[in-house]
């Protein structure tokens, strides 16, 4: 894909807004079902989308090294997602956590392809901020724990973003399908051993399978949003989906927008902008 800045912003916030939405929806779901069924569930309904696109677009099988980035990327989520639960405040590792996840590939990417310009230096530093405002709840504190968990949560993010990047080089389906068939796997082998329920009640089916869309689109805009520019640019803007997440709250479940959430709105907003030029 020819190198275009702004596809790969406008690809960013496409990301963005499907993985605030199925953080949304999943949010939602696990609200009237077990967490591990719904997981299961919409990782298959990923893996069947996924494999249709693949052939839908004619992408060429990937080599065995794809695969395996593909499959790190899948597991590296895995990890992070747990770490993130295992956390006593998710308000702190919310934002902790999705901070340093937007900060690893973007260090990487500056590392890789040179310093970006002033002013999208100045809108991933607003970017940060506004993923730190928007995940934060008023009743977070801090704990050593907590923040230990939260960072080791955020640098798997991180690598996360940077594996599907690598694997994504060429080709953007396959490799999220290794990814899906991974963590597929992992979650399939836990629920087993910890007795959880792997199948959701039918009612719960169509919101649950539009959690498994929402992440597909999430992860292949990623993968075309850092194909087609700089790795850190992508990381960045596809790193404020809890934007997306706190505004579907409010609008569909009327819950209340903190101050702090909406100085994070608002710096997010002033970030994509200075990103963009």
């Amino acid at each position: 894909m020819t190198n275009s800045p702004i596809a790969s912003v406008v690809f960013g916030l496409a990301s963005a807004a499907c993985w605030g939405a199925g953080d949304f929806c999943g949010g939602l779901a696990t609200r009237r079902t077990h967490v591990y069924s719904v997981i299961l569930a919409s990782q298959v309904v990923g893996v069947v989308m996924l494999i249709g696109l693949a052939l839908a677009f004619g992408e060429s099988a990937p080599t065995p090294v794809h695969l395996l980035w593909g499959g790190l990327a899948g597991t590296l989520g895995l990890v992070a997602f747990y770490r993130a639960l295992a956390s006593g405040q998710m308000g702190v590792a919310a934002p902790v956590g999705g901070v340093i996840g937007a900060a690893t590939p973007a260090l990487l990417g500056t590392f890789l392809e040179g310093w970006p310009g002033t002013l999208k230096l100045m809108g991933f530093a607003l970017a940060l901020i506004a993923v730190w405002f928007v995940s934060r709840t008023e009743n977070a504190t801090a704990h050593v724990n907590e923040l230990g968990l939260a960072t080791v949560a955020g640098i798997c993010f991180g690598a996360f973003f940077i594996c599907i990047h690598r694997a994504s080089e060429t080709g953007v389906f396959w490799p999220l399908v290794a990814a899906r068939f991974t963590s597929l796997t992992a979650l399939s082998i836990v629920a087993t051993v910890t007795h959880q329920p792997r199948l959701p009640d039918k009612p719960h089916l169509p919101l649950i399978a539009l959690v498994g869309v929402m992440e597909v689109g999430g992860n292949a805009f990623y993968a075309l949003a850092a194909r087609a520019g700089r790795l850190d640019v992508a990381a960045v803007i596809s790193s404020l989906y809890p934007a997306g997440t706190v505004w579907l709250a409010w609008l569909i479940l009327k819950e209340r927008i903190t101050r702090l959430q909406t100085v994070g709105i608002v710096a997010a907003l002033a970030a994509i902008v200075l990103i963009a030029i």
